[in-house]
């Protein structure tokens, strides 16, 4: 095989195989990483490759194995074993743990001499038709290991961008969007783009719940060739797994209802209230940095309103200035870090993007968005929530009450007309500072 082919997305995958000529060989060692369903269909569609018209010989010439339960000697041994009656074997063994140890204490975790053995053995060499598939949902480009396996072996890359930007969420769409025109078509259906819409909102980015949800659908809607938005709202229940970043994008916009709404679904979840508190921390913390520019924003620039201006014009007018600030932030911190290096002979370096009002230019539009709904706070409004967080945190850290009460009496309270009123009358409590 050309050494510039060993590496292929996950939608080139078929076509790959199709190009292939007959005195192409494909390497005995095989990476699929990414987003789980797709590993999952790369796998089949690999394997099924592998086997082409030998039937007869899939049930005997496969040996799939666990990660995080098998040892690399085993793995190894295994590879290497040769069958008297099958000519070709593939060995898979899903769920790898090439790049992050298990999470479970009592399951086998691969120790840099396990992948030491196994990069050993790959440049010696995997004996012909025999082949080893690892799959793994994250990778570590920079490690030893992924350089052997992208040089001696072939890389199926599945991974989908989990972010929230805009060009992001556009791949996200049409993955989904793929996957479920592979699914539906299958059958002969379609779904209409609102019923699609309301779909996805359930069950948001998750690959095999959408597919889970379209087979349900597809004989919900019985002869019916086309899904309607009737058929998802009667057949799917609500089963997204809602980030927190929807909690605080709720709070930002003084929107109770679904702020609450979103607090009750990480709870259920089983989120921990410290998770949640942090993130609500993390944004009022930001929201004030934003507040202080905003004050001295509005003394040379008074015909400009942020809460009404179009994001074109906060690119023109407001972004400039974001990123000079920034600069001078910068500058101020490496004078300091500077200062206390000649101070002390322990140098730490802090986390300058904190302080950033603009961590990265280039994408505007989350900046302009957070500038805009922090018109919907006043700067005291912000401190005393500050105030009300750092009690809950101490309150959470050492007595035991109703913590989802609390948090949902802080959303109903802070984002009530009327301001937040609480460091003044809290002032006695012990763990007020």
């Amino acid at each position: 095989m050309a050494p510039n082919k060993n590496n292929v997305k996950y939608n080139k995958l078929d076509s790959f195989f199709n190009s292939l000529r007959e005195e192409d060989i494909l390497p005995g060692l095989i990476l699929i990483y990414g987003e789980p369903y797709l590993v999952k269909q790369a796998f089949k569609t690999t394997a099924s490759f592998l086997f082409g018209n030998d039937d007869n010989n899939k049930l005997f010439a496969m040996e799939t194995l666990e990660g995080g339960s098998v040892s690399m000697g085993d793995i190894i041994e295994q590879v290497s074993t040769f069958s008297f009656f099958i000519p070709k074997k593939i060995v898979a063994v899903k769920n790898a743990p090439l790049f992050s140890k298990p999470s479970n204490n009592q399951e086998i975790s691969f120790s840099p001499s396990d992948l030491d053995r196994l990069v050993d053995f790959i440049e010696k060499g995997i004996p012909l038709n025999h082949f080893l598939i690892l799959t793994t949902t994250g990778i570590d480009k920079r490690k030893k290991i992924y350089k052997a396996l992208s040089d001696k072996g072939f890389v199926i890359d599945c991974s989908v961008p989990t972010g929230a930007r805009k060009t992001d969420l556009d791949e996200q769409r049409a993955v989904l969007q793929s996957v479920a025109g592979q699914i539906l078509s299958k059958s002969e259906k379609i779904i209409d783009h609102q019923a699609f819409h309301a779909l996805v909102e359930l069950t948001g980015f998750n690959l095999d719940l959408l597919s889970q949800n379209l087979e349900k659908l597809i004989v919900y809607s019985g002869k019916n060739r086309t899904i309607s938005t009737a058929d998802v709202k009667a057949v799917v229940i609500r089963d997204k797994k809602d980030p927190i970043f929807n909690l605080t994008n709720a709070f930002m916009a003084k929107d109770v209802k679904n702020a609450l709404f979103y607090l009750n679904s990480l709870f259920n979840e089983g989120f921990h209230p410290l998770q949640i508190l942090r993130s609500f921390e993390n944004q009022i913390r930001r929201l004030i940095l934003v507040k202080c520019f905003t004050r001295q924003f509005y003394q040379t620039n008074k015909n400009v309103r942020l809460k009404k201006i179009n994001f074109n014009s906060f690119k023109q007018i407001v972004l400039p200035q974001i990123i000079a600030h920034d600069k001078q932030t910068k500058t101020a911190i490496e004078r300091q870090d500077e200062y206390l290096s000649r101070k002390s002979s322990k140098k730490k370096k802090g986390k300058i993007n904190d302080l950033f009002l603009a961590p990265n230019p280039q994408n505007a539009y989350p900046v302009f968005q957070v500038f805009q709904k922090s018109e919907n706070f006043s700067l005291t409004e912000l401190n005393q929530s500050l105030f009300f967080l750092s009690d809950l945190d101490y309150r959470l850290k050492s007595l035991s009450f109703d913590a989802k009460t609390a948090i949902e009496g802080f959303i109903i309270t802070t984002c009530r007309k009327g301001g937040f009123v609480y460091a003044e009358k809290n002032k006695n409590r012990r763990n007020y500072f």
